[in-house]
């Protein structure tokens, strides 16, 4: 059976993903927090205190083995996880006749291919344990319409989105909710409290104010489920 308090957070950094695994902790999860460099992710749970609540993997999410190894050690180490948010990603903007190819080719490795295999490996262990659960996708404005000189990453995150939907055509009848969040803004600091001011912080969207939003997806009666959202600043054109 899974253990209904595991998660996992692939793609941990110092804004969403860090934010992704306070949250998950908060709510008395054991939280597999992996990156490609764990020693930065002992950092960051160091400063938020969640060493004891958190543990740092080293994952290269868009190796095959290097994925099925993390979900091993996750189950090794605490058992099957019953959350898994994907929240990794690559980066490269220009024109497509300037487009370095290696550079296209990254930004779709980690951020679609990674997607199915981390998505591919947490369908596996909720489908083994047989308790149902949830995959979480972070995706973006890119995945619904693409820009000039976003080639590269509209073309990974529409890719990630179909990822998502084909996934929870098939797996929502087994138990398991998949959902697509679409981050449309800029994502800023951890600001704590909101503030009505033109000019606060919260311009950008909050870290913690995005996690609050993927853990009411994990918490949804399967009655109800969200495959797709999108989320923005107040202040945001669209």
């Amino acid at each position: 059976m899974a253990d209904q308090n595991v998660a996992v957070v692939a793609g941990v950094g110092p804004g969403l993903g860090i934010a992704l695994v306070e949250k998950f902790a908060a709510e008395g999860m054991k939280v597999a927090a992996a990156a490609r460099n764990a020693e930065k992710v002992n950092g960051l749970l160091a400063e938020r205190n969640l060493t004891t609540k958190a543990r740092a993997y080293a994952c290269d999410v868009s190796d095959a083995g290097s994925v099925v190894a993390l979900f091993g050690m996750v189950e090794a180490d605490f058992g099957h996880p019953s959350l898994v948010a994907f929240n990794a990603g690559a980066f490269t903007m220009g024109g497509i006749a300037d487009l370095n190819p290696d550079d296209v080719e990254r930004c779709w490795r980690i951020g679609t291919f990674g997607g199915f295999l981390v998505g591919q490996a947490a369908a596996r262990a909720i489908l083994a344990a047989d308790n149902g659960g949830s995959i979480l996708f972070t995706g973006a404005t890119a995945g619904l319409r693409g820009s000039a000189n976003f080639a590269a990453f509209a073309m990974s995150k529409f890719g990630l989105r179909a990822l998502a939907q084909s996934m929870a055509r098939e797996l929502g009848p087994r138990g398991i909710h998949v959902a697509h969040i679409i981050i449309d803004g800029g994502i800023g600091e951890n600001v704590g409290a909101l503030s009505n001011n033109v000019d606060a912080p919260d311009k950008s969207l909050n870290p913690a104010a995005i996690a609050e939003t993927y853990w009411d997806l994990h918490t949804q009666h399967r009655s109800a489920w969200t495959q797709e959202l999108d989320l923005r600043p107040w202040v945001e054109k669209f």
